[in-house]
């Protein structure tokens, strides 16, 4: 009798915890990506001169060296380049995520067995952030803008008529699990499939997930072996939206800095039926250009290849 008391108790606690964990909070969009550079000089040409983008802050070292220098996309949304030496992921450093309550995401991540602080700290940029790592060890920035942060102060400011884009409509990185990384962004943080593609038709090669409140997505770019530091810097990569991808590449061209960057401009139309064009930044990390519909307007057939092995 004791234990079957004992076993309706666990299963009553149990339910009771199950109740009271903490909802996932709204997932908005993607807040940056954050990339290593070798030469702040040759970055900022590159970001700023030729695509056009301006910077409103950097934070830095003890000795004023520059560690990180912030190009603005928009409101919401940054490039961060780090000035560190790169570690394990390439050119990456992180991608980020914004939500409108950070402790509730902190609290619902602990309630699923992430580890994670006890409470959300303030970084310098003045915003409340903390960092998690997904099933491929990328680290995922969880962020909550603040109206008195470095980028609250800066709303409105810093975002140039003549950009080459407005938005950041996704990051992509590589994946080499599915399952793993679906059990993480779908079951976990609740992104939401949309697309998958095949290269050669025969092995899946992407996967398009959208945050669960907003219109931004992360892409998996699928992989097997070891990939080198060229292919790192092709995979992990972001996408620019750009209306119109034959004027934005003219616009380009008609730039004073396209002298100083050495690579042909093409555009193409990719497996998603999307014209793009891809661009390379100092350090070799992709940044694609591209449309947000179809050539047509029509939806691209999803990919029923199977994942790589």
């Amino acid at each position: 009798m004791n234990r079957r008391i004992l076993i309706s108790a666990l299963l009553f606690v149990t339910s009771l915890l199950a109740q009271t964990a903490a909802p996932r909070p709204r997932i908005l969009g993607v807040a940056h990506i954050a990339l290593y550079t070798s030469d702040l000089t040759k970055a900022r040409g590159f970001y700023e001169d030729f695509l056009g983008f301006q910077e409103p802050f950097t934070l830095k070292r003890d000795d004023g060296s520059v560690r990180i220098a912030f190009v603005k996309i928009n409101d919401k949304q940054y490039v961060e380049l780090f000035t560190d030496p790169p570690k394990d992921d390439g050119q990456l450093n992180h991608i980020a995520v914004y939500t409108d309550n950070s402790q509730q995401m902190r609290d619902y991540l602990a309630g699923h067995g992430i580890k994670v602080a006890a409470t959300v700290p303030k970084g310098k940029t003045g915003n409340y952030n903390f960092t998690i790592q997904d099933p491929d060890g990328h680290a995922v920035e969880i962020v909550q803008y603040l109206p008195d942060s470095l980028t609250g102060q800066n709303q409105g400011k810093f975002v140039p008529s003549g950009r080459i884009s407005l938005r950041i409509m996704h990051v992509g990185f590589l994946v080499r699990n599915l399952d793993a990384s679906m059990r993480f962004y779908r079951d976990l943080l609740g992104f939401q499939e949309f697309w998958r593609g095949s290269s050669n038709g025969t092995q899946l090669s992407w996967v398009n997930m959208r945050v669960p409140d907003g219109d931004d997505y992360v892409e998996f770019m699928l992989y097997t072996g070891t990939p080198s530091a060229q292919e790192r810097g092709v995979k992990n990569h972001m996408s620019l939206e750009v209306p119109d991808i034959e004027r934005a590449v003219q616009d380009l061209e008609n730039r004073p800095a396209r002298k100083l960057y050495t690579h042909e401009i093409k555009t193409q139309v990719g497996k998603n039926r999307k014209r793009q064009a891809n661009l390379f930044d100092p350090d070799g990390t992709r940044v694609e250009l591209m449309e947000p519909k179809t050539i047509d307007g029509q939806p691209a057939p999803s990919s029923t290849a199977a994942p790589p092995q």
